[in-house]
């Protein structure tokens, strides 16, 4: 039985100060040991928020990592850097880094890769533009995506690794997936990987990162290849990302 994970990306968003009370808000209300819980906050307060959630259940995650390990690299937090302040996941191939800062399937396996090296769980990422979905070429992008970093780090890396669905036409867009097409898209992720690996298939949790919210989210995680959700705004809010968090 896979153990369920939300996973909550603030972006660039709030304050040190509204973060360090929205991460008290979040621990406070956590409850009973449901499934997996983490949120990935903005680097510069990753210091504070780690002390702050230290010996909760709640997770720390970063929101990207390098793709080298160290260097003459201006702008960038490696690996290391992030595991000093206990990351234990670090999300690579957002959809907001493939379209706006040029991250490709190559950059994006390589930012695996440096996240495992350092124990880190990398959340990889995938999913398709409205354009693509329109075109028919959901699993062939999909496909392409997982491929790159299946081609660099083997299939046995997704022993340690979560995949998260993100359908980019359904973020941000006003238009949404429904129950049975993020349930088609996460069925196809798994017998993708099935095909190469049962045990890993069964095992691996693949996330919903479309849009997901306190209305939603039960319906959702009722699917039976839904393992959980990569939540953006709802994640802001203590009060929606626990609701989420206990539709579980």
């Amino acid at each position: 039985m896979r153990r369920s994970l939300v996973v909550g990306n603030w972006k660039m968003n709030g304050t040190l100060e509204s973060a360090e009370l929205l991460a008290k808000g979040i621990v406070a209300g956590l409850g009973s040991d449901i499934a997996d819980i983490a949120i990935c906050v903005p680097y510069v307060y990753l210091p504070n928020i780690s002390a702050l959630v230290k010996d909760s259940p709640l997770a720390l995650g970063s929101q990207n990592v390098a793709d080298k390990p160290l260097g003459a690299f201006t702008g960038e937090i490696s690996a290391a850097m992030l595991k000093e302040f206990n990351c234990q996941y670090a999300l690579v191939g957002h959809s907001e880094r493939r379209s706006y800062y040029g991250d490709t399937n190559e950059s994006v396996a390589a930012r695996f890769c440096q996240a495992q090296e350092q124990n880190i769980i990398p959340v990889l990422c995938v999913g398709e533009t409205l354009e693509q979905r329109e075109q028919d070429q959901t699993f062939a992008v999909i496909n392409e995506q997982l491929d790159a970093v299946i081609n660099v780090a083997g299939i046995a890396a997704f022993n340690t690794a979560v995949i998260a669905y993100e359908p980019v036409w359904a973020i941000g867009t006003g238009k949404t997936a429904s129950d049975e097409q993020a349930q088609e898209v996460h069925h196809y992720i798994r017998q993708y990987l099935a095909a190469k690996d049962q045990t890993i298939a069964d095992k691996i949790q693949i996330l919903y990162g479309g849009s997901a919210k306190p209305d939603n989210a039960k319906g959702l995680f009722a699917m039976p290849d839904i393992d959980g959700g990569l939540i953006g705004g709802a994640s802001l809010d203590a009060e929606s990302f626990l609701k989420i968090f206990h539709s579980i």
